[in-house]
C-alpha cells in the first residue's frame, strides 16, 4: 500500500477517531486490492471449486 493511499483513508475520517477504526479501514482496503489483483492474474478458483473446498472442511 501506498503512503498515499493510507493519508487519502486518514482525511476521510473526522478529526477524533479511533485508531482501530483506521486500521480496519486500512485492512480491509489491502485486501480488496489484492483480491483484485488474483483476480487480473487469473488466480482465482471457480465458484464450484470453492463450494467443494467448503464442504471438506467442514466434515
Amino acid at each position: 500500500m501506498k503512503k498515499e493511499k493510507v493519508i487519502e483513508v486518514a482525511e476521510e475520517l473526522p478529526q477524533e477517531f479511533e485508531l482501530e477504526e483506521l486500521i480496519e479501514k486500512l485492512i480491509f482496503i489491502e485486501k480488496v486490492e489484492k483480491g483484485l489483483k488474483q483476480l487480473d492474474e487469473k488466480k482465482t478458483l471457480p465458484h464450484e471449486e470453492a463450494k467443494k473446498k467448503i464442504e471438506e472442511w467442514q466434515k
